[in-house]
């Protein structure tokens, strides 16, 4: 897919490590949401190859305690305001408040995550 000129919303959060698969499941019943009110692509990854660094890194940017990993995510939007529009229908849409009466998997203090314009789609 091309995603130059598109918008992104990108996030990185620490994940106990004994609910990597029960958030594989909510982020697949969540991205199925974005996706139905127009995001582009839904994508959550989990750490494989993230070590420490000297002054900066994914591990210490969330804090990573022993018992976690890092998960890195990202949602591609055809641009800004449809990003601002279809995260409002997200968030509207009833299955998303069933699902945030789930408990937390993950402490969402330690989360990070920013939007983005694409500069460069090789």
């Amino acid at each position: 897919m091309d995603y130059a000129g598109k918008y992104v919303d990108g996030y990185v959060l620490p994940l106990p490590k004994a609910k990597v698969e029960a958030f594989r499941e909510f982020a697949a019943r969540v991205g199925a949401i974005w996706r139905e009110h127009g995001a582009l692509a839904y994508v959550e990854c989990v750490g494989e190859d993230v070590k420490p660094g000297t002054y900066t890194s994914f591990p210490q940017a969330v804090d990573l305690q022993a018992d976690e990993t890092v998960v890195f995510a990202w949602i591609v939007f055809p641009s800004r305001a449809e990003r601002d529009r279809i995260n409002a229908a997200v968030m509207a849409d009833p299955r998303s408040a069933e699902m945030s009466q789930d408990p937390m998997m993950f402490d969402g203090k330690r989360m990070f995550w920013g939007g983005f314009d694409v500069l460069v789609d090789v």
